[in-house]
């Protein structure tokens, strides 16, 4: 457990000091910890192939590929100037809309696939108006945090949730979407007094805003985004047909590849290969400390608290916290996987789990907002700030956790106050 924390803790120090780039950092953790988890016999080559989650690395290569195909068609510029048309000379007013519009999309939408649209749109935007994108793109990650908390398909814990305590669609919406509408009004209004200084009202964009002539190729528009429409459909359905997301992702990819016949080499040459190749090492990462048992450690002294009855609101409260830092360092998803059957289990002794399960979720959704590794979305704005060519623009790991961490501990807060006067419905059966 100690050296799994300490290849962990170094990784991650390579990773916020930038003394190396973020994918290299996790090569170079990844590497070592299965060369010390064969050594010493806690971690396998196999585990570490098993512990790299291949329908969140699918998925997002799927919607990469997908997005990237748009990307050329002027579909991108058409809505950006609509939207900055909407907004007029108030940044203000745009960053909310566009907040506005990733929340509610990413409470239907996977967050991930919500951001890759919307990073590349903001920074048009942007542009457009002659302003700074950085508070836009972290505003937008963090809200897209926010809202796919809401639902059971905003956000792949949620997903994981849902599945083992059988929690229906309906069900998730209605003890999460309300917590979540309070949190992301407070957030809005607090990341609107964090960038105040970069939200000055600006003069009127001396540009030619005519969004008629954005569209550059319309017969590739139209078939790339039946191809997204048939991905939005199945992601819906998919859990009817057993599908998994990822499956899904490449249905649309292979029905653009069918309707436009794009070169594969411009297109998996745009993508971002240095985002996938960094998770794929975190999650090695991050399994050797789950099959170092560190954990389990960390879930088994929460479960011994919630086996008293009285304390059930206190340990939900503790779930929560612990969930949102843990998320906050580690991805969330492996966190999750170990958590449910801690969960789960506590049933047997006579706990009342259900308020545990709302607890786990909403700190895990806010846990990711707490530095710029914390959630897949937050990666996509870092690595759109970098490709800006913006040395203003650019988003480091000081700059998100000035930001990010005000944002998350607001979010407990706010979460933690609502869970205590309203306990009694969070544990409804």
């Amino acid at each position: 457990m100690t050296l799994a924390g300490g290849i962990m803790a170094a990784a991650y120090v390579l990773i916020f000091s930038e003394w190396m780039h973020r994918a290299g950092a996790a090569i170079v953790g990844a590497v070592v910890m299965v060369a010390l988890g064969e050594l010493l016999g806690f971690y396998s080559q196999d585990d570490a192939v098993l512990a790299m989650d291949g329908n969140t690395l699918l998925l997002l290569a799927g919607m990469m590929v997908v997005v990237t195909l748009l990307r050329p068609t002027g579909g991108f510029e058409y809505l950006a100037i609509r939207i900055a048309k909407l907004a007029g000379n108030s940044p203000r007013l745009l960053l909310v809309y566009l907040c506005l519009a990733v929340s509610v999309i990413s409470m239907f939408l996977d967050n991930v696939t919500t951001v890759l649209i919307f990073a590349p749109l903001t920074v048009l935007i942007t542009r457009i108006l002659g302003i700074n994108p950085l508070p836009f793109l972290m505003a937008e990650a963090m809200l897209s945090n926010i809202g796919g908390a809401a639902t059971l398909v905003g956000d792949p814990p949620n997903l994981m949730i849902g599945s083992a305590a059988n929690i229906d669609f309906t069900t998730f919406v209605l003890n999460m979407g309300p917590m979540v509408a309070v949190i992301w009004v407070l957030t809005v209004g607090l990341i609107l007094f964090l960038f105040r200084k970069q939200l000055q009202p600006i003069e009127a964009a001396e540009v030619d805003l005519d969004e008629s002539r954005a569209i550059k190729d319309k017969p590739t528009l139209y078939k790339s985004l039946a191809a997204l429409g048939i991905v939005v459909v199945l992601f819906f359905i998919h859990h009817w047909f057993h599908l998994y997301p990822a499956f899904v992702a490449f249905i649309g990819v292979a029905i653009a590849f069918i309707l436009v016949r794009p070169r594969p080499e411009q297109i998996f040459g745009q993508m971002e290969w240095s985002v996938l190749v960094f998770f794929a090492g975190l999650f090695i990462i991050v399994g050797g400390v789950e099959h170092s048992g560190l954990l389990d450690l960390v879930g088994g002294q929460l479960a011994t608290v919630a086996r008293e009855p009285e304390a059930l609101l206190f340990t939900c409260i503790l779930l929560m916290w612990v969930a949102a830092i843990l998320s906050a360092i580690v991805d969330n998803i492996p966190f999750t996987v170990t958590m449910i059957p801690i969960v789960a289990n506590l049933e047997a002794q006579g706990v009342n789990i259900t308020p545990l399960w709302w607890a786990l979720a909403i700190g895990v959704g806010l846990g990711g907002n707490g530095s710029h590794i914390g959630a897949t979305a937050n990666i996509i704005c870092v690595s759109e700030s970098e490709k800006a060519g913006i040395p203003e623009a650019r988003i480091t790991p000081l700059h998100w956790l000035q930001i990010g961490l005000p944002v998350m501990l607001l979010g407990l807060v706010a979460a933690s106050l609502i869970f205590f006067f309203f306990f009694d419905y969070f544990a409804l059966r």
